[in-house]
């Protein structure tokens, strides 16, 4: 505890332009065990191995091997035609939501109204005679805004 102190305080101590590094002095090869070790010990005792839990993804229940396998396929197939093949229609598909058909339409009703000699834009888009409008009785005391 003493020596953590007191390289806490060299730290603070220290100016910023000098390097500090703490050097540990411990063995580390007799101090410390992995969990391979303990496990392979205790198997070597017992005699028995332990199965590994193992959850399925649900393409083969009996090899774990072919589980994996088919999970990994499926997963880049999947994500191959989908990301990769649905860009590409998004991308190509003719005429998304019918764009480019208004106005090509627009164009050809243009070009028929000037070869007729018609305005381009006709200030009765309806014939007036087609229209049925009330009568001034039908319509009272109606306010009529225009």
């Amino acid at each position: 505890m003493l020596a953590l102190r007191a390289a806490r305080a060299l730290v603070r101590n220290s100016s910023r332009s000098q390097a500090v590094r703490l050097i540990s002095t411990s063995k580390k090869n007799s101090d410390t065990a992995t969990l391979t070790d303990v496990l392979g010990k205790t198997e070597a005792k017992s005699g028995a191995v332990e199965k590994k839990n193992w959850v399925t993804y649900g393409f083969d229940f009996h090899s774990e091997k072919e589980d994996r396998f088919f999970m990994h396929i499926v997963l880049f197939t999947s994500v191959t035609v989908g990301l990769v093949m649905g860009s590409y229609l998004m991308a190509y598909y003719p005429d998304w939501g019918y764009h480019d058909w208004a106005q090509r339409e627009a164009f050809l009703e243009l070009r028929r109204r000037e070869a007729e000699g018609l305005p381009l834009i006709d200030s009765n888009y309806v014939e007036p005679s087609k229209i049925t409008l009330p009568s001034d009785e039908e319509l009272g005391n109606t306010d009529i805004v225009i």
